[in-house]
């Protein structure tokens, strides 16, 4: 049943909002209806108007009809509210599934200062339900006379049936007692107000509390709940409210109170109380009006997507505006300007076509359209002492040489047990130095990758990092520039901390990956070193991400070991009473998972993976060729690939290792000494393939003893009474799968 159901009690035209100029009940079957204002509070909710006549009170609906349940809030937070918008759609979906109640589509929208939830064609009734549970065998259930026995008793009174009702029957091979547990269908109404006041319970917040005198928590104070299933009021109640018809508009433009006649008339509410509820409708909106903007000024706007995502969720009507800023603080860094507008206030930066940063910026108003000059002129005197402090830090930090910065650098703790950001550059530098000669880097480069690698923190202690922390290495690399630093060292500077996330890219220049790479090596060998890897739940130092980083920037192609980095950056540490050795392979083990899992995102198979990674490989770009070359190959000639990787695997079960591989000729037979020639010729073709990285080739050899060990299986007896032949033969196994030792273990290889 929806709105307009001959079961809904109608409230009579003519005493509706009676007296109120202007007013009326938003209701089905009045399209052209005004929104009806009701007397707002203080705290911006209320009551009827006084003197006005709410919509009477509806009956629960006969037939499936529409849900809405709207939680208005207080402005929320843009983070917290999208991640709660997400739980609410699956914590409504369960609770319902739960409750057995049959339902349409389900969605839900929201807003700063509401969550809604709808539920299209929601049944009248839950589904009634009949469960069998098998409790005690009889002989357990029942004495001897055919008393019942505790157990009968105890099993009865768990399913809530009486112990006479308890059936016989038989299952199996033995006769158990049954109960048959009847859940009847529920009306629905019934069930909603529990319901749906769990919902608001049920989604967690990063930091709910208590807003008043009851003991329910929330992320900000609950001010009103809407409740309509068709034209009926479902009474929920919540931190001592209880919902009811009426929403409310938005807070400046629209801020009174309208009742809602039914659930499938709220969306119209909102649109004409100036509430966009979707967000992916405020988003289109923006959008479509920065490409207006764009078309007008011949600008171009920079809309990063999580400034974006959050500007969404600070609006319940976007509106578009762009302001300006003096032309003179262009003369600054614009990632300054970017970063204080952005990270700030919230705007949009435009930039000139020839990828100059513009004066002007758009702002996204939640205001009145009627007020939009002055939200432009308070919005631009808001940004101007921003902009200034920005301009005043910069030329103060370039009164001083980069490099005086240095020392500061001993005030600023890294790690309590591995010393100062001081002494970590010093780390680096000789890291640095290192690698850039592992990279085969000429004199000029090792010397620039050392330089770059003593300024490279040294921007962190300067005024501007200091105000805008998402700024560090950007800002010192134009203060390298405008003290006269080489080129290469300026732009190592500011690329060090790339990869900063997946998908961003890895330093541009040699001396960027060298400085890059000897940054991230430290941090992650430094923290295993003194005992505190990441866990599970928690990677304060961001390990992961550099240890990620790290092996990007050797795939994108720097002639670098791994291992050998690795290695280095644990002798640089030096740390007293350090196990290198065990250190080094936890090191190894943790990034082999990165490693695996980079693999896993390029698109192989888990077991294509595990197969290359359990023979102990750890270069990043010998890993995946060693993977392609496998995924290849199976995709070429499947039926080959699996039965090399079943004799494998026979060989490998039936194989001992602790007899070796030393044969007795003597004792060999043809197909033995076949495949013993086989192993020998093929084990030094994949020797050679291996050095030269001919991953393919090295395959190519292995398919080729096929043939050989088929027949070996065929022919002979491996486990020969004759313990002589058979400790022989198990040798020749070992010698067989030696020979893919090297390759991949294809025993983890799938059929």
């Amino acid at each position: 049943m929806g709105c307009g159901s001959p079961n809904a009690l109608a409230a009579p035209a003519a005493t509706a909002w009676a007296g109120e100029k202007g007013g009326g009940v938003v209701g089905c079957g009045s399209p052209d209806a005004s929104v009806a204002p009701v007397a707002a509070t203080d705290a911006g909710v209320g009551a009827p108007a006084a003197g006005a006549v709410p919509a009477a009170a509806a009956l629960a609906p006969a037939e499936p009809a529409t849900l809405v349940f709207e939680i208005g809030v207080e402005e929320m937070p843009a983070g917290a509210l999208a991640a709660a918008t997400r739980q609410m759609k699956g914590v409504a979906e369960a609770a319902l599934e739960g409750a057995r109640i049959g339902h349409g589509a389900l969605s839900v929208v929201s807003t700063p200062r509401r969550i809604v939830l709808e539920v299209k064609r929601l049944a009248p009734r839950s589904t009634p339900l009949v469960q069998r549970f098998r409790g005690p065998a009889v002989g357990i259930a029942f004495d001897g006379e055919g008393r019942p026995t505790k157990a009968a008793e105890g099993f009865a009174r768990g399913k809530g049936v009486a112990v006479q009702e308890l059936m016989r029957a038989r299952e199996g091979e033995g006769e158990y007692v049954f109960a048959q547990v009847e859940q009847l269908a529920r009306r629905t109404e019934a069930l909603l107000p529990e319901l749906l006041a769990g919902l608001i319970g049920a989604l967690a917040w990063p930091k709910a509390q208590r807003w008043g005198s009851t003991e329910e928590r929330f992320i900000r104070p609950v001010r009103w709940l809407l409740a309509l299933w068709g034209g009926y009021v479902v009474p929920v109640e919540f931190a001592g409210l209880v919902a009811g018809r009426v929403t409310f508009g938005h807070r400046l433009i629209a801020p009174g109170g309208v009742e809602v006649s039914c659930a499938d008339e709220l969306a119209t509410v909102h649109t004409k109380a100036w509430v966009v509820a979707s967000a992916e409708m405020r988003g289109a909106q923006i959008r479509a009006q920065l490409k207006g903007i764009e078309e007008r000024t011949g600008l171009s706007a920079y809309v990063p997507k999580g400034t974006f995502d959050e500007v969404v969720n600070l609006v319940e009507f976007p509106t578009s505006l762009v302001g300006a800023f003096d032309e003179e603080y262009l003369e600054v860094p614009h990632e300054i300007i970017t970063d204080a507008m952005l990270r700030h206030q919230r705007y949009f930066p435009l930039y000139q076509a020839d990828g100059r940063l513009s004066n002007s910026f758009v702002v996204v108003s939640n205001g009145s359209p009627s007020y939009n000059s002055t939200i432009v002129d308070g919005n631009e005197r808001v940004v101007r002492p921003r902009l200034s402090d920005a301009a005043f830090f910069y030329r103060e930090d370039l009164k001083r040489p980069l490099e005086s910065y240095v020392d500061d650098l001993a005030q600023v703790v890294f790690h309590e047990r591995l010393g100062s950001l001081r002494s970590k550059v010093d780390r680096i530098v000789s890291l640095a130095g290192a690698v850039a000669v592992m990279a085969g880097g000429d004199a000029g480069q090792v010397e620039r990758s050392r330089r770059a690698a003593l300024l490279c923190k040294a921007d962190l202690v300067t005024r501007a990092v200091v105000e805008f922390t998402s700024l560090q290495g950007v800002m010192g690399g134009y203060y390298a520039s405008a003290q006269g630093e080489a080129p290469e060292v300026a732009v190592a500077i500011t690329e060090q901390y790339r990869p900063r996330f997946a998908g961003d890219a890895v330093p541009s220049s040699f001396e960027g990956k060298v400085v890059a790479l000897a940054d991230k090596a430290d941090t992650v060998c430094g923290i295993f070193a003194v005992g505190q890897p990441p866990t599970g739940s928690s990677d304060p130092f961001a390990l992961r991400r550099a240890a990620i980083g790290i092996i990007n920037i050797l795939l994108d192609g720097l002639p670098v070991s791994l291992d050998a980095l690795i290695s280095e950056a644990l002798v640089q540490l030096d740390a007293a009473g350090l196990d290198a050795d065990e250190v080094k392979g936890q090191l190894r083990a943790f990034f082999r998972t990165r490693l695996e899992v980079i693999a896993r995102d390029r698109g192989y198979t888990a077991d294509t993976v595990a197969a290359v990674l359990a023979i102990d490989v750890l270069e990043p770009a010998d890993v995946l060729a060693r993977c392609e070359t496998l995924a290849s190959a199976r995709g070429r000639e499947p039926e080959l690939f699996a039965d090399l990787a079943t004799a494998y695997a026979r060989a490998n079960n039936l194989r001992d290792p602790a007899l070796g591989t030393a044969l007795d000729e003597a004792l060999l037979g043809a197909p033995e000494r076949a495949l013993s020639t086989a192993i020998g010729q093929v084990g030094t073709g994949v020797r050679d393939a291996l050095a030269r990285g001919q991953y393919g080739h090295a395959l190519e050899f292995l398919a080729s003893l096929r043939g050989p060990i088929d027949t070996f299986f065929t022919d002979v007896l491996v486990m020969d009474p004759d313990e002589g032949l058979r400790a022989n033969r198990l040798k020749l196994l070992n010698r067989f799968v030696a020979v893919f030792a090297d390759v991949a273990d294809f025993a983890r290889l799938a059929g």
